[in-house]
């Protein structure tokens, strides 16, 4: 069990030193929510290398990044150290191609096809 304050060094060396980290119930291989499992799809099917936090394995965590993001909810997008947004937001930036900039702007390499295709699908 982490403290609180272990909870925010963790969390802050984690987004720091992964490209993208992805907050969520459950990992990319089995997600644990609605929520999760579509922002994780998106991920997966853009063939983005990310870092998934299983804020179910610690309620520390699962608390301190709502904390350290200032939004109430989970999952949670980081890239490049920044907050993204959740659910809701990342489904419109993937949809809008907003998405597909940021990645781009930070060096973060997806599969441009795949996400046309989801653009294509819910177009």
């Amino acid at each position: 069990m982490t403290t609180t304050d272990d909870a925010k060094t963790q969390i802050d060396e984690t987004v720091k030193s992964n490209d993208v980290v992805l907050y969520m119930k459950g990992s990319k291989a089995m997600p644990q929510c609605g929520f999760s499992s579509r922002v994780a799809g998106v991920l997966n099917y853009m063939g983005v290398d990310y870092k998934d936090v299983d804020v179910l394995a610690d309620n520390d965590i699962r608390q301190g990044i709502k904390d350290y993001s200032d939004w109430p909810t989970i999952p949670q997008l980081y890239v490049k150290g920044e907050f993204v947004g959740g659910c809701d937001i990342i489904t419109e930036m993937t949809l809008s191609g907003e998405l597909d900039k940021l990645f781009e702007q930070n060096g973060v390499t997806y599969d441009k096809d795949a996400a046309d295709k989801i653009r294509e699908a819910n177009g």
